[in-house]
């Protein structure tokens, strides 16, 4: 064998192993940022919600409570009712809509336990029914998964257990997780809807979503009285 052969034989069983090594390494990388940019995405969401600072909260853990949700409501209605407010991390609601086959619980509440179960509501927006800006989110690799397919016009119901509202999409937006411009509070009735923008290799600072407008109420007649009592 001359010394050419050689030199290129040495190096070609030095390099080989190395490249092997490299391209290990990368894909391990790769397969690790998706894990850790889903939680960190759960963490930078707008409106991310503190549990300290629900006083029923402090230093007792998040409670999670999974709701029966009434979706077959035959009873008396009315447009005007009570809103029953739901606690940190319990279930008050269904997302409905035939454009996308949607059927997603609703939590009160932003957290990463929550995200893994449904959509999740900010406190720091008003429950639906309520006068103002529902703001809800869900990760856009599992419930929000096709929410960008929605279109202006499509409808949208939302199913508690003391009244259904039902809205349409008035708008599409897109915006980024520093923008607050779409989930701040608002005078006029609204449900905004919105997930992070999909990014293969990670996380993304985009957000994409729709806002809909409210166009019937249907408050259930003696919802709540028994809590009242």
């Amino acid at each position: 064998m001359t010394d050419n052969s050689k030199i290129k034989s040495i190096v070609l069983h030095t390099v080989t192993p190395l490249i092997i090594a490299s391209l290990v390494c990368s894909i391990l990388l790769i397969v690790m940022i998706k894990p850790y940019d889903k939680a960190k995405v759960y963490l930078n969401i707008a409106f991310m919600d503190d549990l300290k600072t629900d006083p029923e909260n402090i230093n007792s853990g998040l409670i999670i409570r999974d709701n029966k949700i009434v979706e077959d409501y035959s009873g008396k209605t009315s447009d005007t009712g009570k809103i029953l407010r739901p606690k940190y991390g319990e279930m008050y609601a269904i997302i409905k809509s035939e454009s996308l086959s949607l059927d997603i619980p609703v939590y009160w509440g932003c957290d990463i336990e929550l995200y893994e179960r449904g959509a999740c509501q900010s406190t720091g927006s008003v429950v639906v029914g309520d006068k103002g800006n529902s703001v809800i989110s869900a990760h856009e690799d599992t419930y929000f998964s096709e929410l960008t397919s929605l279109k202006k016009g499509d409808k949208v119901v939302i199913m508690t257990n003391y009244g259904e509202f039902t809205y349409k999409v008035k708008e599409l937006i897109s915006f980024n997780k520093n923008n607050n411009k779409y989930v701040v509070p608002t005078e006029d009735t609204r449900l905004t809807l919105y997930t992070c923008k999909k990014n293969v290799l990670g996380s993304s600072d985009g957000r994409v979503g729709v806002v809909c407008e409210l166009t019937d109420k249907k408050f259930y007649v003696g919802a709540g009285e028994e809590d009242a009592e």
